[in-house]
């Protein structure tokens, strides 16, 4: 069992840039792949990065690729998005989730995704 909680979310003008950090609890933390996905007002929650235990695997969405760039430090426990050059079409609420799913390609299914955060908010202003 993970349990995630997230942090680093606010408001920033467009080009600025913000860290998010997930912190996970759990004896196994090192053992899960580990992503963050967000979900825009109106829309579908997406895919946004996601990375395997020691880091050997990374996923973009292609929306974020060259901005955004996802990190974690097993001995503390935490994932980390940094997002650069942020736009407003970044607005959104930011999840951290945990999948038990560590074979293979890195998933970008949110249904693959046993373990969430409750999310912070990310707003990007004009």
């Amino acid at each position: 069992q993970v349990q995630l909680v997230e942090s680093g979310g606010g408001l920033v003008q467009a080009g600025g840039s913000l860290r998010l950090s997930c912190a996970a609890s759990g004896r196994t933390f090192s053992s899960y792949r580990l992503g963050w996905f967000r979900q825009a007002p109106g829309k579908e929650r997406e895919f946004v990065a996601a990375i395997s235990w020691n880091a050997i695997r990374i996923a973009y969405a292609d929306s974020v690729k060259g901005r955004f760039t996802i990190s974690r430090d097993n001995a503390k426990n935490t994932v980390y998005l940094k997002m650069n050059s942020l736009k407003p079409e970044d607005t959104a609420v930011y999840y951290c989730a945990g999948t038990r799913r560590v074979v293979g390609e890195i998933s970008r299914r949110r249904a693959e995704y046993d373990y969430w955060g409750q999310g912070t908010q990310v707003t990007v202003s004009s």
